[in-house]
């Protein structure tokens, strides 16, 4: 046990010192700088992005809303799409597409629509990333409208295809503080495929000073789906054409696998790892009193908070507005609302304004219907020196019974100005909460 004791010390020790490294040298550790090298697309194909830009947002949506045969304007009960299904193909009949296929880009005019500024622009004139993260939820799936290509699909006929986001994994955010008032430009491509699932990097980036400036990277797994979003659809495997996209191809297997293993060791699902139990039993010998054996009597050491008062919450009724093409909620509206409630949660956590450093891990457990409620709680789970970890949940209730399902978790990780407060759990939930939360930390962080 002592051995186990000192390993675990030994192991936190170092942890501790390349997070006191990262912040007073600002520098970040090697797998986090080797994350931030990706922020560019690969060469070869980068230098055709000028015949694949696809214009501004706006008309991508256009676009996309033409190929599936969707009309403006609401209508409860939408026109269906289920003669559409016969024109799905059967995978051996898809010829494979290489990365370069789908990379396109398009913009978001910042610079000369001023109506368009005032839904990105904060009281303090930089960028609402909320804003950004719907922009690029609905771009991702244009890349995988770029990657589709249907040998035998006649002339005027619909794209017999629905796309829906499963997951988002790793953003990452560079220094670089983005202006509300600036063009912002996207790009991406399809970076791996399974049978109906597709990846897709995405990257931002802002002019400044008249050139591009990186802003930061994402990955999205997205699923194919039939005509009526009723069953999987399959999609155009990747044939790499050089070595380049060989790697990226191999990385995006890998990065399935890492998913797959993560998801099989969340604390939700099985118990906390040796080192985890010997941090839980510190946590309880520094919140339980030594004069007495009460139960369920707790202290609260010197500079800390429970993390039951430390969380906010707000219920949104969701509208048509926020809808995306197949009449369920927008994924990017989940996102760009789970942000926002998240950073006013560490904001007023920190007493100042934090800086978003992470996000991770955006999982769509369920779709969400448009008249549904929306809950979003977010909770500051973990903390470390300067750095705070939220983790946000979106359930949606039942006006009728008013049970509730969880459909989204967000974890995100912000740093402040000065050491914050710590964050102690109080009862056994909270500890797997804030186990989690550590993984997270260390996680975004690069010390895993």
């Amino acid at each position: 046990m002592l051995r186990s004791l000192l390993g675990a010390q030994k192991c936190w020790n170092l942890i501790r010192s390349n997070i006191l490294m990262t912040v007073v040298n600002k520098q970040v550790p090697s797998s986090f700088a080797m994350c931030k090298r990706h922020f560019s697309p690969p060469t070869h194909i980068k230098q055709s992005a000028v015949p694949n830009e696809s214009g501004t947002m706006a008309e991508i949506k256009q676009e996309m809303m033409k190929r599936l045969g969707l009309e403006p304007g609401y209508n409860p009960l939408p026109k269906s799409r289920e003669q559409l299904l016969k024109y799905q193909p059967k995978l051996e009949d898809l010829a494979p597409r290489a990365m370069q296929d789908s990379f396109t880009s398009a913009i978001i005019p910042l610079s000369t629509d001023r109506t368009l500024q005032d839904k990105y622009v904060t009281f303090l004139g930089s960028v609402r990333f909320g804003r950004l993260l719907e922009d690029m939820d609905m771009f991702a799936a244009w890349c995988c409208h770029k990657h589709l290509k249907l040998p035998n699909l006649p002339e005027g006929v619909h794209l017999p295809y629905t796309f829906v986001t499963i997951l988002v994994d790793r953003i990452d955010f560079t220094n670089v503080l983005a202006s509300g008032t600036q063009d912002i430009r996207l790009s991406g491509h399809v970076s791996w495929v399974g049978t109906s699932s597709i990846e897709v990097v995405v990257w931002l980036e802002q002019m400044v000073a008249g050139r591009y400036q990186k802003l930061t990277r994402a990955l999205f797994l997205m699923a194919a789906r039939n005509a009526t979003n009723t069953g999987a659809a399959p999609v155009n495997p990747i044939q790499p054409a050089n070595e380049e996209e060989q790697l990226i191809l191999a990385g995006g297997a890998d990065r399935k696998k890492q998913r797959q293993i993560l998801c099989a060791q969340s604390v939700f699902k099985v118990e906390p790892n040796d080192p985890e139990q010997t941090l839980m039993y510190e946590l309880y010998k520094r919140t339980t009193p030594r004069n007495t054996l009460e139960l369920n009597k707790r202290i609260l050491p010197p500079n800390c908070r429970w993390m039951e008062d430390s969380f906010q919450m707000s219920t949104i009724p969701s509208f048509p507005e926020h809808r995306n093409h197949h009449n369920r909620v927008f994924g990017g509206f989940l996102m760009r609302s789970a942000l926002e409630i998240s950073w006013a949660a560490a904001f007023l956590y920190c007493k100042t304004r934090p800086k978003l450093e992470h996000i991770s891990d955006i999982s769509f457990e369920k779709p969400v219907s448009v008249d549904s409620f929306i809950k979003m709680t977010a909770y500051v789970v973990f903390t470390k020196l300067n750095y705070v970890q939220i983790m946000t949940v979106a359930d949606v209730l039942d006006t009728h019974t008013g049970s509730q399902v969880t459909t989204n978790t967000f974890y995100y990780t912000f740093s402040a100005p000065d050491t914050v407060t710590e964050i102690l759990p109080r009862s056994y939930h909270e500890t797997m909460w804030y186990i989690q939360g550590r993984r997270k930390f260390e996680a975004s962080m690069g010390l895993k």
